[in-house]
């Protein structure tokens, strides 16, 4: 559940970080990107974590539950990456916008 838990809670830090940028506030924008990054490693040392485990003979073996937390995780990678370009293109506009 760490992997669903710490995945959903960088993909909300990520729509957090695109409403700040369609608002014009930058600065808050990339700490929520910053705080979706740090939500996304300790998740990530979950993963491995489990990774591990498998190839020491101590996994267990793949669930439902288990592919739902990847496909968790996938998503937040992508929604970063996202997050990241629509702070720049929010910037873009704004700038664009003052001429």
């Amino acid at each position: 559940m760490g992997l669903i838990a710490g995945a959903g809670d960088s993909r909300s830090y990520c729509m957090e970080a695109i409403d700040f940028a369609r608002d014009g506030q930058f600065e808050d924008a990339r700490e929520a990107v910053e705080k979706a990054v740090t939500a996304m490693v300790e998740t990530h040392e979950i993963q491995t974590q489990l990774i591990r485990d498998e190839i020491e003979g101590k996994g267990e073996a793949v669930s439902l539950i288990m592919v739902h937390a990847q496909d968790h995780l996938n998503l937040a990678l992508v929604m970063r990456d996202v997050a990241e370009e629509f702070i720049r293109l929010y910037e873009r506009i704004k700038h664009l916008e003052e001429g």
